[in-house]
């Protein structure tokens, strides 16, 4: 049998099963890509996911598949990443979507709203749920898909000259916060800032802004935020579980052949996976360290989460009534959430919260 008639009857799992997994690599075009990042090399976790991802590209390839990265500012601006790969200039970028939520408040649902959904459930609602069709279908009118690159899990409330003590206290708060949720910000009465993270240190130190929050202990240590804002919030309403995401130029995906294609979903998924991993086994000890050096732990009031819910459900409204994109994700996004929350509250909060009990009385 001729083995160009072999590979086409035996298919794909046939021709690895068989060994022949070289030779078909050895068939394909090498391919020289570039990936914008929104992210500084310091935050090696964050950062690190597109390394992550470049690597297992490669090592599948045989080296035949270069993805190489680049850190915010390198190629272009860390908000500007979107416009890259939309018009070509970069075949990848490697961001969080909400950061591009001017442009239409939609891009945040593929990340993160106020009040959305946890790590896990946002995952689910990507690969089992709709979440990837739909987010596909809006991105199709910028000229590039999305494959998940990452999740952070639950984030801080970030780091505060006085702590909050009522949502009083959120009245003209400046406050650097990542995209979409500054729209709820002011709604409270808050002035919002969305600025890089590279940046936000000077803009603390300075006094530009009065707050900041990034994501969590082990890259809020880097960027030695706690050395000019003390108090330590959470949680974060803004984000249960933001998504990175991989934007991949349209036109440069689908001259792929099925094999890269399927290589880079398998890359991204292994990526995906990493990223949150290394932030749940970073996180407790640097929080420790930051509480051993003088940072103060405080929870947002009740009162602020309240009015932080009650104006998102209300913006959510509104978007809904105006925007037909947002409404026709968010639809499928708020009823998969209701149904997930509902799930969690039974057998995850059953046991999480006997096995916090247990923690709490010094028996872990």
């Amino acid at each position: 049998m001729e083995r160009r008639s072999f590979v086409r009857q035996a298919g794909l799992a046939g021709v690895l099963a068989a060994g022949a997994a070289p030779a078909v690599v050895q068939a394909q075009t090498n391919i020289r890509w570039r990936l914008a990042s929104s992210f500084p090399k310091s935050l090696d976790t964050i950062y690190g996911g597109a390394e992550v991802f470049s690597k297992k590209v490669s090592d599948m390839t045989g080296g035949k598949f270069q993805i190489s990265v680049h850190a915010a500012g390198e190629l272009m601006p860390a908000l500007q990443v979107d416009n890259g790969v939309q018009n070509g200039t970069v075949e990848m970028a490697h961001t969080v979507p909400y950061y591009f939520f001017g442009k239409d408040p939609t891009f945040a649902l593929g990340a993160a709203i106020p009040f959305g959904m946890n790590s896990r459930q946002m995952t689910a609602w990507m690969y089992e749920g709709n979440g990837m069709k739909l987010m596909r279908e809006f991105y199709r009118q910028y000229n590039f898909i999305n494959l998940p690159g990452g999740n952070t899990g639950t984030q801080m409330a970030g780091w505060y000259r006085k702590p909050i003590q009522s949502a009083a206290d959120m009245k003209g708060l400046k406050f650097r916060i990542g995209g979409f949720a500054g729209r709820v910000l002011e709604r409270m009465g808050g002035v919002p800032q969305n600025i890089p993270g590279g940046e936000i240190y000077q803009a603390l130190e300075k006094g530009t802004i009065d707050a900041a929050e990034w994501i969590g202990p082990y890259d809020d240590q880097k960027l030695g935020f706690n050395k000019v804002a003390p108090n330590y919030g959470y949680p974060a309403w803004w984000e249960g579980g933001p998504e990175i995401d991989f934007f991949i130029n349209s036109k440069a995906y689908d001259g792929l052949s099925a094999e890269y294609k399927a290589i880079l979903e398998a890359a991204s998924a292994y990526a995906h996976t990493d990223m949150q991993a290394k932030y749940d086994a970073k996180n407790p000890a640097a929080l420790r360290q930051l509480i051993a050096s003088g940072t103060k732990l405080f929870r947002l009031p009740k009162d602020v989460m309240d009015l932080a819910f009650k104006e998102s459900m209300a913006l959510y409204s509104e978007l809904s009534a105006s925007n037909p994109n947002w409404k026709k994700v968010y639809e499928d996004f708020s009823k998969f959430r209701g149904e997930q929350v509902r799930w969690f509250s039974i057998a995850e909060d059953g046991y999480d919260n006997y096995m916090i009990e247990q923690a709490r009385a010094g028996k872990l």
